[in-house]
């Protein structure tokens, strides 16, 4: 009798390819920054996401809404939580009236090296709350992402950091489908570098932002190093402006002379195939989680043939995508949101259809 050899790829479970599956329900997915707004005092006593808001999200085919919440902010803060989950609980009763899948995002955490031990357990205590009010809610409605941008730390801390937030959620919600990004702020490069947890149920995430020197440019938090604005995409050599002289000695400087070969289409689609190969290494889902341009200094024209290089980029990859934001400094809207506000550009980098009558 000839021996069969085993098969070198083992088959899945039925929770990893549910996860796949959920990954997918999440494309063309937007975040609403608001929750995550720390600096803003007013920031629990407004909600600028209204009725209009959700049909106009509907009508853009807009299928998720990723919520970041400064949970570590709210509870130093002493914020009563329940101030919190009732904002929470409003916006998961519209997704559900509206059928968008909710994504809820622990913004703004404190993890670093020197204190992961106490940081983890004040995440994992939020955690446990969250897991514990929600339990109940459809695990393909709702989504949990552990901790939004892991600073530039041992990876090693880190993945033990998540394995120990994902296992204390296990104890309570076996179901719920959970995401997890790398660390250096959700990093494709860390991302590739990381060795997948062990657990089934999970959908990996990284921002992408590349050029940096272009999606930032005139980012006053950022600081000196983007300082150069007037940057077009794609590289334009008639048009591509002075280096300003406050990048000069930043890792700016840099960026700013390796956008030549960084500052276009063929780039992006190099840099996200990066990702796209981990991702079939260990054949696990993954999710853009944020991508984006601020708008303040970039020209529309621009925006727009970024966006839309990203989109396509991740569409021919089968990566689902998340943009940053809806209304903010990031937003694809000139002006409040609303159909007559999107350029005929973004409508078309966004691939926004009107429907027929």
């Amino acid at each position: 009798m000839q021996c069969l050899n085993a098969k070198s790829k083992p088959i899945p479970s039925n929770e990893r390819l549910l996860a796949f599956k959920r990954a997918k329900s999440l494309n063309n997915a937007v975040s609403i920054s608001w929750l995550e707004q720390w600096w803003n005092k007013d920031v629990l006593s407004i909600n600028p996401i209204k009725k209009s808001d959700y049909e106009l999200i509907k009508k853009l085919k807009i299928t998720s809404i990723r919520l970041p919440v400064a949970f570590e902010h709210f509870e130093t803060t002493k914020i009563p939580v329940e101030k919190v989950f009732a904002h929470i609980d409003e916006v998961l009763k519209q997704c559900k009236l509206y059928d968008i899948k909710l994504i809820i995002d622990y913004h703004y955490g404190k993890i670093n090296d020197n204190n992961y031990l106490t940081e983890t357990l004040k995440v994992i205590n939020s955690w446990l709350l969250l897991t514990k009010k929600y339990k109940k809610e459809s695990p393909n409605l709702l989504f949990f992402e552990i901790y939004n941008e892991p600073p530039h730390i041992d990876p090693k801390v880190w993945k033990d950091a998540a394995y120990n937030i994902v296992t204390a959620i296990r104890k309570v919600d076996a179901k719920r489908t959970l995401i997890v990004g790398a660390s250096n702020y959700n990093s494709i490069y860390e991302l590739s570098r990381m060795e997948r947890l062990a657990d089934e149920n999970i959908i990996y995430t990284f921002h992408f932002y590349e050029p940096f020197l272009f999606t930032h440019q005139g980012a006053d938090w950022v600081g000196d190093q983007v300082a150069t604005t007037g940057i077009p995409f794609p590289y334009n050599a008639k048009t591509y402006p002075p280096i300003n002289p406050a990048v000069i000695g930043t890792w700016g400087e840099n960026n700013y002379f390796q956008y030549r070969i960084d500052g276009n289409e063929q780039s992006i689609k190099d840099k996200l195939q990066i990702v796209k190969n981990w991702s079939n290494k260990y054949y696990v889902p993954i999710i853009c989680g944020e991508y984006g341009v601020y708008r303040k200094y970039t020209d529309e024209d621009s925006r727009c043939r970024y966006i839309k290089a990203v989109r396509m980029a991740l569409k021919n990859l089968d990566i689902p995508g998340i943009h940053w934001d809806y209304s903010s400094n990031f937003s694809i809207f000139n002006g409040p949101p609303s159909v007559k506000n999107l350029s005929d550009g973004m409508k078309e980098a966004i691939d926004y259809k009107p429907a027929k009558q």
